[in-house]
């Protein structure tokens, strides 16, 4: 199980829920952005298992400009330095391709500073307009893992492809998970019927703030909430290992 967290709390959590590898970004609600060097350190120095680093400048699509080209491997070369496992990752093209180029030079950067740094493509492909097409690029490129939904809202909704996906590339060293509203509600169906053999999570609730003072009369950001946020828990966590197992278990006895 790899979990996707934004703050310290989050990932000391999910490492003792049972995570297998954290997926660490900044401003979840924006889909994830890249984590400060700052948070990077602190986790490393806290917990064991694998940490992949999101590079991700900004919000919206994944179309980046040169400057923002230059960000990116900047921020590949500083968290991979402060011992970053691997990255994540993904560019387009205006007409919905991956962008071979862009990828290329990101690619080579992470390479440089870390010779065999594993690289995820993440959910980008899930707005590309040959999903299909654009595995087979992600593949040439050499991209370790794609993050999928399948093209679609959830990884739920999106299980067919996600299948399909996994089939195709099963022999290969590339490896498909799947991402996006996944819960203990829909987990377990999604790995039988998918037979994915890893998936992506952030298993999050609700945690309220221990301000005493609020002012709610005042809020800080376009759609922030000061006095709650959403923290990756032990349970929610442990609940879809659990599951994780006992789906295994049975398929494999």
């Amino acid at each position: 199980m790899e979990v996707c967290v934004d703050c310290i709390d989050s990932a000391i959590n999910a490492v003792r829920g049972g995570a297998k590898r954290l997926e660490l970004c900044s401003a979840l609600s924006e889909g994830g952005l890249t984590p400060s060097a700052g948070l990077l350190k602190i986790v490393k120095s806290q917990i064991v298992v694998p940490v992949f680093c999101m590079i991700r400048p900004r919000d919206g699509d994944f179309l980046y400009t040169e400057l923002e080209l230059k960000v990116m491997e900047e921020d590949i070369k500083s968290l991979l330095g402060l011992g970053a496992d691997g990255i994540v990752f993904g560019c387009l093209t205006k007409d919905g391709k991956v962008d071979e180029i862009s990828c290329s030079r990101l690619i080579s950067t992470a390479k440089k500073c870390k010779p065999g740094c594993q690289m995820t493509f993440h959910r980008a492909i899930d707005l590309t307009a040959d999903l299909q097409a654009a595995a087979e690029t992600i593949q040439k490129l050499g991209f370790t893992r794609i993050l999928t939904s399948g093209g679609k809202q959830t990884a739920d909704l999106g299980k067919d492809i996600i299948r399909d996906l996994i089939v195709k590339y099963e022999s290969t060293d590339m490896i498909i998970f799947p991402g996006g509203g996944i819960n203990d509600q829909n987990l377990g169906d999604l790995l039988k019927h998918t037979n994915a053999f890893e998936f992506h999570a952030s298993a999050r609730d609700i945690i309220e703030s221990q301000m005493e003072f609020q002012n709610r009369e005042c809020t800080l950001g376009t759609n922030s909430s000061e006095y709650s946020r959403r923290v990756s828990s032990i349970e929610s966590v442990s609940k879809l290992t659990r599951i994780y197992k006992d789906v295994k278990l049975l398929a494999f006895g």
